[in-house]
């Protein structure tokens, strides 16, 4: 399999000079940490207390035997979850079926359905989504490993009625698939009572790193992306991971340089900036990986240290006009990721319309493929040489292989900078929070007592408030 490529030459003294870009030495100074991380990284793994890392070695037999029972039964498919249960598929859909995927007619899909994932409460949207689709025709997979997320069971809840109204009771069933835990939680308890279909989200597989668990695989298995391939390119990472010395190893490499960035030069942002349109959700997947694995008050001896670095998503060429004015010549406080492509599945070449134009001329002949790779290396070079430090990730082409490879990378990264940070990567204190806030003030049973604390607070009418009477 031909590996992605990990660059960092432009992180690197040699490039930016030594008060701005990391030195050998320095990184060197890191391996007895990084080697400590590894050690701490496999003992658990060892001890199966880090699931997502079996992950890419799953029998997927189930999800695909369902996909093909259903195949060419249904014109929708629908995803309802928020969060690691719907930016997973959001950033598989978006990379590896065609960009206009629900315009194309079923003859174009291979018969497989639309897909739609609705991951947020927002009533218009809802709204608008579910009044625009024939519910007789639609499958609807319930991704909540708890079965009481709110977001995810409001809409639950809602799809259910239209289900119940269209179809009737009697064939719901048919319509619905739940991901979920594989012991307990509403939802398998439902599932059980009403014969639907469910697939497991391992134990110990949190959110963030489900995207290769049935979370991820069941709906790109429905739409056809060949999950299969894809959880070959993660193998092939974690092999590599795993095998290989601390100085060639891509993950920790990668992790040691965004805390060295953090702790040493105060770079204190994540930008990630495919250079792909079919990468762009990618980084947004990447954002929740990074900010609630790393965003931690205390570290393992109960210290404060708010650790973390702010992940920030972009996307070349486009950010260009909107953006890296900014990143040049704003504070010095960003480290960059830039992921290129090197083959892209079509690429046009620029025709010469207007030969004596010679503002033009020099793009004739062009393939635009070429034009977007250059103008992400001139974007790195251009920040450069203002001491702005980047790397850049080069993926053989975007398919299932290469994204399996990428989003392991980015899943051993982030547990690596979990250990150089000296915190639990895999919880989330400051999440639960919010969700118990949210119950209260839904009237949830239990939470009476936070509800009040609540509203005394910050009453619904606050004297902070300005508007035109």
């Amino acid at each position: 399999m031909e590996s992605l490529v990990l660059d960092y030459t432009l992180a690197m003294d040699d490039a930016l000079g030594e008060k701005q870009g990391v030195s050998r030495y320095i990184l060197e100074a890191l391996r007895i940490p990084l080697q400590d991380a590894r050690d701490h990284l496999l003992a658990r793994r060892r001890e199966g207390t880090l699931a997502w890392t079996e992950l890419p070695r799953k029998d997927v037999r189930g999800v695909l035997e369902y996909a093909e029972r259903v195949q060419g039964r249904f014109e929708n498919l629908v995803v309802l979850g928020i969060g690691g249960s719907a930016l997973g598929t959001t950033a598989l859909a978006t990379a590896l079926l065609h960009p206009y995927h629900n315009l194309l007619p079923a003859s174009g899909r291979a018969q497989r359905p639309r897909l739609f994932v609705l991951d947020n409460v927002d009533p218009d949207q809802t709204q608008d989504l579910f009044s625009h689709l024939d519910v007789r025709k639609t499958l609807v997979n319930v991704v909540s490993k708890s079965g009481t997320t709110a977001e995810t069971m409001a809409a639950y809840l809602i799809m259910r009625d239209l289900l119940e109204d269209q179809v009737g009771r009697g064939r719901l069933a048919e319509h619905l698939v739940f991901t979920t835990d594989p012991e307990g939680g509403v939802l398998r308890k439902i599932g059980r009572a009403e014969g639907i279909q469910m697939f497991d989200i391992p134990a110990g597989v949190g959110g963030r790193f489900s995207v290769l668990s049935p979370v991820g695989l069941l709906p790109a298995a429905l739409v056809g992306i060949d999950v299969e391939r894809l959880l070959a390119g993660a193998r092939f990472m974690d092999e590599w991971i795993t095998e290989t010395d601390l100085v060639y190893n891509p993950a920790y490499v990668y992790a040691a340089l965004q805390f060295l960035e953090h702790t040493r030069y105060h770079r204190d942002i994540a930008v990630m900036m495919p250079y792909s349109a079919r990468l762009r959700d990618v980084a947004d997947w990447f954002r929740q990986l990074w900010a609630e694995s790393l965003g931690k008050a205390v570290d393992r001896r109960g210290r404060t240290v708010h650790a973390g670095t702010t992940p920030v998503k972009a996307l070349g060429a486009t950010d260009q006009h909107s953006q890296v004015q900014l990143y040049a010549e704003g504070p010095d406080d960003k480290f960059f990721t830039f992921i290129k492509v090197g083959e892209f599945g079509y690429d046009l070449t620029i025709p010469d319309a207007h030969p004596g134009a010679e503002e033009l001329s020099y793009l004739a002949g062009q393939s635009m493929g070429g034009l977007l790779n250059a103008e992400q290396r001139a974007t790195a070079w251009a920040l450069a040489r203002r001491g702005r430090p980047s790397v850049t990730i080069e993926l053989p082409r975007v398919d299932e292989a290469g994204l399996g490879q990428l989003l392991y990378l980015f899943e051993a990264a982030t547990a690596v900078m979990g250990e150089l940070y000296d915190i639990d990567a895999f919880d989330q204190p400051g999440v639960e929070l919010g969700k118990q806030a949210t119950y209260a003030l839904m009237g949830r049973p239990g939470f009476e007592e936070l509800a009040t604390e609540i509203r005394a607070e910050v009453p619904e009418r606050t004297p902070y408030r300005i508007e035109r009477k």
